[in-house]
């Protein structure tokens, strides 16, 4: 009997890629340690597919016995499939490893870094999309890679949304361009507090670059630049404060692409200087990626793109103003640099809110935006109390108890007309929610019943 190939957690990537490997031919054991609603379901999909399920376990014997073995990148790797497995030499890839094998003939433009990564990834699209080109958006945000070999037509371009933990287990990965969005520490849960390590999985976008390969980078973080010198390849920069291959030029409050306009300030209906920084990044990536891409009717066709931009659900989203208070949905900031990046962008006296479950990381670096930009701050969650103690004096902290409901109470009592309430929390909503989506939308949900 041939052996099996092991695919570890059920939730959307892992489905797609048991999905993928039984269309493949391959003999599938899938596992998840939760039992849920959705892991049941996974059990009827895949079963009638063929494959052998278990959820709320998982069969390590099984595994470490298996050829190979594939995890989805919410399964930690000192989870007892994936020890088991390496103690016996097994291979260890992720879902993205098996859907590029999958779409030789795709080429794709790959986004990693600690913050504006799906946003990035999503106006890629969009920009190829523009000039005609069948793309899709894929990976870390939202539809797993593995769904796109199996559509009866792949699409010539990817827009792959890549995170650190999918880069560890993806030896093969080779873009078409590389955009590296920006560094800070993030994840130190899941690193051991080693930064180092975090950074260095990062730097794997790069494992296979070449002299003909080509790599987008933020110029404004130091920290990228010093991780991608040496690397092989052509190295394009953008930033939001100086000149660079796509920059903001501050002065005429314009956009500009390789020393022409590519559009007013104005005309880009995306909040805060990070999304500047994210689209000159998606414009730079797309206009190298192909020569096809640097004509005048590209930046035509992309400059009209972009003025069609909007906010994704819960990045630094506005969802309404009720009594002169504007409230701002930034849930999925889930960690420093994030938060520190929304509140700087805030142009209203801001009621802010921190809290959830903490990655390890001090709070410290956010105390000068605070300072700058914050009425007051609600300390919540079970990282409330560490929230409190590291920004103590910045501005009016409250440390708060109580359910969710409870913080945004306060919140509406603090901010007066003319304020903002921001949620940038800084960390996970694993306490409260089952993801940041939910929070963002009950913070949503909120705001809106202010004018019920």
């Amino acid at each position: 009997m041939p052996e099996e190939v092991a695919v570890i957690g059920l939730a959307r990537s892992g489905v797609a890629v048991s999905k993928l490997l039984i269309r493949q031919g391959e003999r599938v054991y899938a596992s998840d340690a939760s039992r849920t609603a959705a892991s049941e379901s996974a059990v009827a999909e895949l079963t009638a597919l063929g494959a052998a399920v278990d959820v709320g376990r998982h069969d390590v014997a099984r595994v470490a016995n298996a050829r190979y073995v594939v995890t989805s990148p919410g399964v930690p790797p000192n989870a007892a499939p994936l020890a088991a497995a390496r103690a016996v030499g097994k291979e260890i890839l992720s879902e993205v490893e098996i859907a590029l094998r999958a779409l030789p003939n795709t080429r794709y433009i790959a986004v990693t870094g600690t913050k504006g990564k799906s946003t990035t990834t999503s106006l890629i699209a969009k920009l190829l999309k523009s000039l005609g080109l069948d793309a899709e958006d894929a990976g870390n945000i939202g539809t797993p890679l593995s769904l796109l070999p199996l559509r009866e037509k792949q699409p010539s371009w990817v827009a792959l949304e890549i995170s650190s933990f999918q880069l560890h287990d993806t030896p093969s990965i080779a873009p078409s361009v590389g955009v590296l969005t920006n560094l800070a520490p993030d994840h130190l849960d899941r690193y051991d507090g080693d930064v180092s390590a975090y950074y260095a999985d990062k730097k794997l976008l790069f494992r296979n670059a070449r002299l003909e390969s080509k790599r987008v980078v933020n110029a404004d973080f130091p920290e990228v630049l010093e991780l991608v010198k040496g690397t092989p390849g052509t190295e394009y920069s953008y930033s939001v404060e100086s000149t660079a291959h796509a920059w903001l030029d501050k002065q005429r409050d314009r956009l500009m692409l390789f020393e022409e306009e590519l559009l007013p300030r104005s005309q880009l209906p995306l909040a805060g200087n990070q999304n500047v920084a994210n689209a000159l990044a998606a414009a730079l990536a797309v206009s190298v990626a192909d020569p096809a891409h640097q004509s005048d009717d590209a930046r035509s066709r992309m400059r009209a793109a972009l003025t069609q931009a909007a906010p994704l659900p819960h990045r630094f989203q506005p969802v309404g103003e009720f009594a002169g208070v504007l409230w701002v949905n930034d849930s999925k900031a889930t960690d420093v640099l994030a938060a520190r990046v929304a509140i700087e962008n805030m142009t209203r006296p801001t009621v802010l809110l921190l809290g959830g479950r903490g990655k390890g990381e001090s709070y410290g670096g956010l105390r000068d935006a605070i300072s700058a930009h914050c009425r007051a701050v609600i300390a919540y969650g079970e990282e409330g109390d560490k929230i409190a103690a590291d920004l103590a004096g910045a501005s009016r902290i409250e440390r708060l108890t109580g359910d969710f409901d409870t913080v945004l109470r306060r919140a509406r009592a603090l901010a007066q007309p003319g304020d903002a309430i921001l949620l940038a929390p800084a960390v996970t909503s694993w306490d409260m929610f089952k993801d940041a989506e939910e929070r963002g939308a009950a913070f949503a949900a909120f705001a809106r019943a202010e004018t019920s």
